[in-house]
């Protein structure tokens, strides 16, 4: 019998995020939402998966509950193999050593451009400023793919981001490395609360992949201020599983400070 499944929008971008990551690979994590979920991804599928914490952390086994406001308390970084400090942390990804990064996102482009900075105004008198880039540029940079989460808001979804926080492909095929970033690198993956976006090979726009199970493809496009490319197959997301929800609501995050956002439902 179908049964209709309740989540968070949150819970939907964790889950979704957690079943791209690959066992054995290496994962370059950005602060709040991408912490959780890696902590999941290990917990469920890649239970060999090495994390790599910006300010220096290198294989953390987290012990739960996770703690909000912390990414360098005792109880996240339980068992790291190695506590190096920052530059150590951005020496690995500039070498190549890190398969995977995760960030969110203010604002993202068809290019994957990432703006975390600022909205409205200019960088020198904005009428809104946001915390910026952290590791986020550095993530973007040198990490082989990188993954965004993003909350599916038109919004969000911009022909040209205000300011490059972290680049994606920049103008477009070649420009990466014309800036002196490395070959193969860049944007992977979109997450969003309703929707999966690649990149094309050719041309290194965006593209829509997947939609979550209830949601057409007009659905998901219609608010986004430019129009990504369509897959020939779309496919369907499937909505979080028992198994993720239950360890996301009891053992990640009992008290709901992170997991909590807008009401979804969706048939299992």
């Amino acid at each position: 019998m179908p049964r209709t499944v309740e989540f968070t929008d949150t819970e939907f971008m964790i889950a979704q995020a957690a079943r791209l990551l690959e066992d054995g690979k290496s994962i370059f994590v950005g602060w709040g939402i991408p912490q959780i979920v890696a902590i999941l991804a290990q917990k469920l599928y890649v239970p060999n998966v090495i994390q790599l914490f910006e300010f220096g952390a290198i294989g953390p086994q987290s012990v739960l509950p996770f703690v909000r406001g912390t990414m360098g308390g005792p109880q996240n970084t339980f068992r790291s193999l190695q506590w190096l400090n920052m530059n150590w942390a951005f020496s690995y990804s500039a070498a190549g050593y890190m398969d995977y990064g995760m960030l969110g996102a203010l604002q993202v482009d068809p290019y994957g451009n990432i703006n975390s900075t600022y909205l409205g105004g200019t960088f020198e008198n904005p009428e809104r400023r946001f915390a910026g880039s952290g590791g986020g540029n550095q993530v973007a940079s040198h990490c082989w793919r990188t993954i965004i989460v993003i909350k599916h808001e038109g919004r969000r979804f911009v022909p040209k981001v205000e300011f490059i926080t972290s680049p994606g492909y920049l103008s477009g095929p070649g420009a990466r490395e014309a800036a002196g970033l490395p070959r193969n690198t860049g944007p992977y993956r979109v997450v969003t609360s309703r929707a999966l976006f690649g990149f094309d090979e050719r041309t290194k726009e965006m593209t829509l992949l997947s939609v979550l199970r209830g949601f057409s493809v007009e659905e998901v496009t219609r608010d986004m201020a430019f129009r990504p490319l369509i897959a020939e197959t779309v496919t369907e997301i499937h909505p979080p599983t028992e198994d993720e929800l239950r360890l996301l609501r009891d053992e990640i995050d009992p008290s709901r400070i992170i997991i909590r956002g807008e009401k979804m439902t969706a048939i299992a």
